[in-house]
């Protein structure tokens, strides 16, 4: 699958060496110039529907899990792959030097009527909710969240790249 971005989370984190890896996906899925976004009532941050990838799970089926625990959402047709995003950061565990995160976004289509959402208890605590958005209005929202003072949640800035890239690719 293609690279969408590379992002560093801090300065000067290695991309070698003993890397602890994490995988997850993400759900594009279009309206016209809408897509179906997760908002934080809390944050006020918009994201794709999507999330980790468990140890028996596959892409797709976790997919699929994800996007309905999020969003309500049933995947209706076979997933197409987009691209992914690495995320480098210093890892917690001492053992290793770095960790990388890759998001693997997928074009997916659903059924027209959401369904009722299963948040974890942290997605519960940030009031996500699903929420069918102009992509140019979730940009300009996320971008402002990035150039504010405030404290924003590690995935705004990945999100909003992969937002600007749909955006060009398949909206504009």
């Amino acid at each position: 699958m293609r690279i969408l971005a590379e992002i560093d989370r801090h300065p000067h984190v290695p991309h070698e060496g003993k890397i602890i890896c994490r995988e997850a996906v993400r759900a594009v899925i279009l309206r016209g110039s809408e897509l179906l976004l997760v908002h934080s009532k809390v944050n006020g941050d918009y994201k794709f529907p999507g999330g980790g990838v468990q140890e028996d799970e596959d892409q797709e089926s976790a997919l699929i899990r994800e996007v309905a625990e999020e969003s309500g959402g049933r995947i209706t047709t076979p997933p197409q792959p987009f691209g992914k995003v690495q995320e480098y950061d210093f890892p917690a565990e001492k053992e290793f030097t770095s960790f990388c995160m890759t998001s693997y976004y997928y074009l997916c289509e659903i059924e027209p009527v959401l369904g009722t959402q299963q948040l974890d208890e942290y997605e519960a605590r940030l009031g996500f909710v699903p929420e069918w958005v102009n992509i140019d209005k979730a940009i300009e929202n996320n971008q402002a969240l990035l150039a504010s003072d405030r404290k924003i949640e590690r995935w705004v800035m990945r999100e909003t790249r992969v937002l600007e890239i749909v955006r060009d690719e398949l909206i504009h």
